[in-house]
């Protein structure tokens, strides 16, 4: 069973590890604990039943209580698993910035880390091109390399049509 805790904002990892050596010392039955990237307030614990779960938290400092209900691991997944998002910005796309505070700039894109989830892309109506680290969420792809590539391709053969 998982049980969601309720502890003090900002204290999540303290209140883990005190349960955690609360839970070694009097050897309960709590299989595992976890704090969620992003969710602030809250902890899990997985343990075979409730009185386990009572008294691996009961009177601890952050700790604020026991959730009644408890989860399944199906509704916490994709709290607790990470999941990679598809990125469809590459080297050299012409991107627009949409979040502060180069809104509305657009950059040329040098390079992609997927890992980190960010892109340095270089601003274009910049005087001195000076490389800027933004995350993927904030780029807006406006044209790709390879479209720009077939087009003067294109363009090539039709002057020479035309001679």
């Amino acid at each position: 069973m998982i049980y969601v805790i309720k502890v003090t904002t900002n204290k999540e990892d303290r209140a883990v590890e005190m349960i955690e050596d609360k839970a070694r010392k009097k050897g309960l039955n709590v299989y595992s604990l976890a704090r969620p990237h992003g969710l602030r307030g809250y902890i899990f614990l997985e343990a075979d039943e409730r009185e386990t779960a009572e008294e691996a938290s009961f009177n601890l400092p952050y700790v604020k209580g026991i959730i009644g209900k408890t989860v399944t691991y199906d509704e916490i997944k994709n709290m607790l698993e990470p999941t990679v998002a598809e990125i469809n910005i590459e080297k050299n796309d012409i991107v627009e910035i949409i979040s502060e505070p180069f809104k509305k700039e657009k950059a040329k894109v040098l390079r992609v880390d997927k890992q980190k989830e960010e892109a340095v892309v270089s601003l274009l109506g910049a005087q001195v091109p000076i490389p800027v680290t933004v995350k993927l969420d904030n780029l807006r792809v406006i044209r790709r390399e390879k479209e720009d590539e077939e087009s003067e391709e294109n363009m090539e053969i039709e002057e020479k049509i035309n001679f």
